[in-house]
């Protein structure tokens, strides 16, 4: 599974973003997805997993209700929508997928990688 994070961006705090990650490879749709995102000087840092049907998703405390992660198999795509930004959000967000389809929020979990896409909230 290759995988293409796209969607970030500058934006006020308070203001609203999706990113999305395109996936190629038919076992995209067999797989758990993950957000993380990374600051600068800090360690990777989990944000968002769901699971290969969309079930199932799980989130990090310092996003739960103001990110929702979801995801279209027939598009081979996933997305994190990020409302209510605030300037400590800001970081550069990456998308992975498992080779299982279970939920996973650890970083060593994850098999494939997308390169990456800055999110800049200022306030």
């Amino acid at each position: 599974v290759q995988l293409q994070a796209s969607g970030g961006g500058l934006v006020q705090a308070g203001g609203s973003l999706r990113l999305s990650c395109a996936a190629s490879g038919r076992t995209f749709s067999r797989s758990a997805m993950g957000w993380f995102r990374q600051a600068p000087g800090k360690e990777r840092e989990f944000i968002a997993t769901i699971d290969w049907s969309g079930a199932t998703t799980l989130y990090a405390d310092s996003v739960k209700g103001r990110f929702i992660i979801s995801r279209d198999n027939a598009k081979n795509t996933g997305y994190l929508q990020m409302n209510s930004l605030k300037p400590e959000d800001t970081a550069v967000y990456y998308c992975a997928a498992t080779a299982t389809g279970w939920i996973r929020r650890r970083v060593f979990e994850y098999d494939y990688w997308g390169q990456g896409t800055q999110v800049t909230v200022s306030s």
